[in-house]
């Protein structure tokens, strides 16, 4: 009985998997975002609903994050942006910055010790943000996974902790200043300026297509602010982050696909 119901399981998880590469072969035939973002949001949550603890929500999450990461992949998405650790989270209780910051420098060194996944789709990782005020330990596992992918060059993974876009616009328009000074430049500093200096800019990353919101609350908390304030589509879904799949991206798909060609059929 025990094996009839492992077989069953194995036959099942085979046809959704044929069912999902079918979807996304379909989905790939039209238009695609360039750069897609994800605000995790619900891990915590999530934990609590199913009366576990919270590090086992964020532990959930990282695991949604590697499906999702492949899915846009797949899709041909060229950049995937995720907010993972925002400079407040500091603020909360020791124990939890504690397992976060070492469930952090956990997949990171997972990343630069294999790394299948990036290297599969030919990613380059951008750890973006403060950096410094990581955990010593942890910034030697961001430099050196940064270090394994930063041969590929077909798709990229910008990772951010800990962000703010305060911060980053602050230290834009700080580099910004910086330069017009040591160029003798007294002409006036402009949007374009402060947008080539921005930490996505100077990774390489296109601009924002799509950010999406999980759990169901509607506020972009300090991410991406200045990226996504002109032709973003931004979408707020109610599922916590570790419940988020494929079920729950195509809307979001077929919601930018239906944008494009309307653009088309108006041109």
């Amino acid at each position: 009985m025990l094996g009839l119901r492992k077989a069953l399981r194995w036959l099942k998880n085979k046809l959704v998997e044929k069912a999902q590469r079918i979807l996304l072969t379909v989905i790939v035939a039209g238009p695609t975002p360039r750069h897609v973002a994800f605000i995790m949001d619900g891990n915590r949550r999530y934990a609590r609903s199913h009366q576990r603890r919270v590090q086992e929500g964020h532990k959930e999450g990282f695991l949604v994050l590697r499906r999702m990461l492949e899915i846009c992949y797949r899709l041909n998405i060229k950049c995937v942006s995720v907010f993972a650790f925002a400079i407040d989270n500091f603020n909360r209780p020791e124990d939890e910055v504690a397992a976060l910051m070492s469930l952090a420098e956990e997949k990171l060194i997972e990343i630069a010790s294999h790394g299948d996944l990036l290297n599969q789709y030919g990613v380059r990782m951008n750890v973006v943000g403060n950096v410094g005020l990581l955990p010593a330990s942890v910034q030697k596992a961001v430099r050196r996974a940064e270090r394994m992918t930063r041969h590929n060059n077909i798709a990229i993974f910008n990772l951010h902790m800990p962000y703010a876009s305060r911060y980053e616009i602050t230290l834009a328009v700080q580099s910004c200043v910086r330069n017009s000074i040591a160029s003798n430049d007294d002409r006036v500093i402009t949007e374009d300026d402060i947008d080539r200096q921005l930490l996505t800019s100077l990774g390489g990353s296109p601009p924002l297509d799509v950010l999406v919101r999980t759990s169901g609350v509607k506020r972009l908390s300090d991410y991406l602010l200045w990226q996504c304030c002109e032709d973003t589509q931004i979408h707020f879904i109610d599922t916590y982050w570790p419940d988020f799949g494929l079920l729950d991206f195509i809307p979001v798909i077929l919601t930018y696909q239906r944008k494009v060609w309307s653009r088309t059929n108006i041109l």
